[in-house]
Parts: structure tokens; C-alpha cells; sequence
């Protein structure tokens, strides 16, 4: 049986009796019985002082980049996602007069879902107050074993490429802390209560615990394991999917020849070594967000094998395609993303220009996957020192 890292600190609070406890959680923070974190330690006589919300909120009532707001007063929940890039990081004082903060968050494995940065921007404020961090441990839920894409280059950090890690890491929160403190010299009180029963090479589902969707548009596993490549498409003009039942699953806009797209798509596929997914010829109708209402024609993404899948290439030939297809009205997305003006969203997320620079230049999918080895083996050498499980 697979027990999480709140579970095992509900087997003795007695240490944290007395103590001034802050929280940065989500509603993902519960027991295998679905009890709130927040609950179970108040049950357990625990005093929570502060609670941290992240991106999407404490119960992930906002979508992607909308503001949260402050609320509360006899336990104050504190945004970590305001109007600014300083809210990103909580004020000193917020954390000073706590003796602990527990951090419980269901992470997707893909460096853009932003918990993981929000761990380490508290890790850093913890640091200079001298307040201890507990990462309480969950599963990588897409597994712990496959890793892929480039490390983000000096110069294209953000919100979604905080830290220099691979697109798909391959660790967990509480590993990727042990990360933050030792490689990225944050040196805070760190203590990781580690998750039991879960293997390296186990999705969510290869175990008992309960999936909780843990951002509004990632409502399944399934959804998780294509994130890695299909997130690239908040860096076009492109609907990702947001607005329908299956974001992420299926991407389009008004001026897309679907049946067009789905065959390049197909072929594309082919030609990289892609395998585990298919394209159907898709139309939809978003209702929020870009072409909000407007009829979008492209694909829906099945998964076939996700352990065959290469998810980061997947997004790859499908912005691929979508060149190929263009007949004049693609374009990268410009506006300010994550509170960042330069670079341009897609290199953002993709840590560099090359991915949209080779794209353009007509770089095969798999020559831009070949040409980030040296990046992903040394990778896969600096995380090895931080590997709990």
C-alpha cells in the first residue's frame, strides 16, 4: 500500500505540538480518506497560523494566470499568485514568525506546472527567516524514471523555468527540494517526509492513492501525461483546449483545415519515431480564454500506450504540423506571459529559442530532441544525487 508523506506525518505530530504552523497547500493536500491537510491537522491538535495558497488557489476555483486574492482572518490565507511577479515569493514577515511550514502539493512532473517553482521561491524566503520547510511527499504522477527535454538556459527564467531542470524532471517535490537546497544552494531547514509504497517506474494509478485533479484544466492523469509537449501551445495563437472538456487533448483554432492537420500530424508522427498516440480530425467550441465561442477546428489527441509516448516530442510534431499547415494567420504568442514581457512565451516555456527557432527553420522534431541529449544526460547525472525513492 502506498502511503503519502501526510499520511506518515499523521502517524506522530507530536513534534509540531505547540508550534506555529504554516501551510502552502491545495485541495490536492489529502489523505487516501480525502481529508484536507488543513482538517487533519487541526484534528490532530496542530495550531495552523498561515496558509499559503498557490497559482489556481487553494481550492483551484482560478484558471491559469488569474490573480488570487488574500482572504481569511483568524487563519489568513496568503496569495503566492497576486498582480505582481513579487507575489510570486511571500513576504519575509509572512514566514518569520512561523516555526514550520508543511508544503503538501500534487506535482505533474513537467517543469512549466508551476508548484515546483513556488516550493523553491518559499524555500528561498524560509532561508534568510530560518524557518523550516517540511515537504510532505507525493508520487510523480506520470513516473519518476522518464525524463525528457533541454534544461532552461541562463537568461530565460520564469515563472514556468524557475529552476534548471529538464521539461520532464523525473522527480518529486520533496526530491526536487533536496535539488533546490543542494544544487541551487538555497539553503534553508529542509526536512522531506517521504511517501511509502511507490516505485520509480509507477504512475499515480500503479498505486492507491486518490488522483485530485490539481489545476482546473488537468481533470485526469491522462491529461498529466501529454502536459509535457501539449503546454507548449499557450505559446501560439492556438487554443489548447481550455474552455472544453479535454484541455490539452485538443488543440485548434477557427482557420485550421482539420483533416489537413490531423494527416501532418500523422505523418509527422511517423517520420519522428513518435508512437503510443493518434490524431482524430477534431472541432470544438472554447469556452473561456483564446477563440472564446468561436467554432476551432484541429485535432484530439487519443493515447494509445503512455509508456511508448514521448510527450515533449508530441508537442513538438504537433507545432510542426501546425507550420506546415499555416496558411498565414499563425503566430507565436506575444503578449505578456508569467509577468514577463522578453522572451516571448514559447521560449519561456521551452527554456531557450531553439525549439521555435529550429521549428521555423524547418528542424525536424526529432534533430531538436537528438540535439538536447548532452543537456538531458547531464540531467539525468545531476539528479541522481537527489533520488529518495
Amino acid at each position: 500500500m502506498a502511503r503519502s508523506g501526510l499520511e506518515l506525518l499523521l502517524d506522530d505530530v507530536a513534534p509540531y505540538r505547540g508550534a506555529r504552523v504554516g501551510i502552502c497547500c491545495n485541495h490536492t493536500a489529502v489523505t487516501r480518506d480525502l481529508l484536507h491537510i488543513t482538517q487533519a491537522l487541526s484534528a490532530a491538535g496542530l495550531k495552523i497560523v498561515r496558509i499559503f495558497a498557490p497559482e489556481h488557489g487553494v481550492d483551484a476555483l482560478a484558471q491559469d494566470m488569474i490573480t488570487v486574492e488574500d482572504e481569511g482572518d483568524v487563519t489568513r490565507v496568503v496569495s503566492l499568485y497576486g498582480d505582481t511577479e513579487a507575489s510570486l515569493k511571500p513576504d519575509a514577515a509572512m514566514i518569520a514568525d512561523l516555526d514550520v511550514l508543511f508544503f503538501d502539493i500534487q506535482d505533474i512532473g513537467t517543469r512549466y506546472y508551476t508548484y515546483q517553482a513556488t516550493l523553491g521561491f518559499i524555500m528561498e524566503v524560509a532561508a534568510t527567516t530560518g524557518t523550516k520547510v517540511v515537504v510532505l511527499d507525493r508520487p510523480n504522477p506520470i513516473d519518476g524514471v522518464s525524463v525528457e527535454g533541454n534544461v532552461v538556459n541562463a537568461g530565460f527564467e520564469s515563472f514556468v523555468s524557475a529552476y534548471p531542470l529538464a521539461v520532464r524532471h523525473g522527480m518529486t517535490m520533496g526530491e526536487l527540494g533536496g535539488f533546490f537546497k543542494a544544487d541551487q544552494g538555497i539553503d534553508c531547514d529542509l526536512e522531506v517526509v517521504r511517501c511509502e509504497g511507490w516505485h520509480r517506474d509507477q504512475w499515480l494509478d500503479d498505486t492507491d492513492l486518490p488522483w485530485v485533479f490539481p489545476s482546473p484544466n488537468m481533470p485526469t492523469l491522462e491529461t498529466a501525461g501529454i502536459y509535457p509537449g501539449m503546454c507548449l501551445f499557450e505559446g501560439t495563437n492556438l487554443s489548447e483546449g481550455r474552455g472544453t472538456t479535454r484541455p490539452f487533448h485538443l488543440i485548434g483554432a477557427p482557420w485550421i483545415n482539420r483533416e489537413r492537420l490531423a494527416d501532418l500530424a500523422t505523418k509527422g508522427a511517423a517520420e519522428a519515431g513518435l508512437t503510443g498516440v493518434a490524431f482524430r480530425p477534431a472541432s470544438f467550441e472554447p469556452r473561456f480564454q483564446k477563440h472564446a465561442g468561436a467554432p476551432c477546428h484541429g485535432v484530439e489527441i487519443f493515447v494509445q500506450n503512455r509508456n511508448a509516448m514521448e510527450p515533449f516530442l508530441l508537442g513538438l510534431v504537433l507545432l510542426e504540423a501546425v507550420l506546415r499547415e499555416d496558411q498565414g494567420q499563425f503566430k507565436w504568442r506575444t503578449e505578456t506571459y508569467e509577468f514577463v514581457d522578453e522572451p516571448i512565451a514559447i521560449d519561456l516555456l521551452c527554456g531557450s529559442a531553439e525549439a521555435r527557432v529550429g521549428l521555423e527553420s524547418r528542424m525536424r522534431p526529432r534533430e531538436l530532441i537528438e540535439g538536447w541529449q548532452t543537456q538531458q544526460n547531464d540531467w539525468l547525472e545531476r539528479r541522481e544525487l537527489y533520488l529518495l525513492y
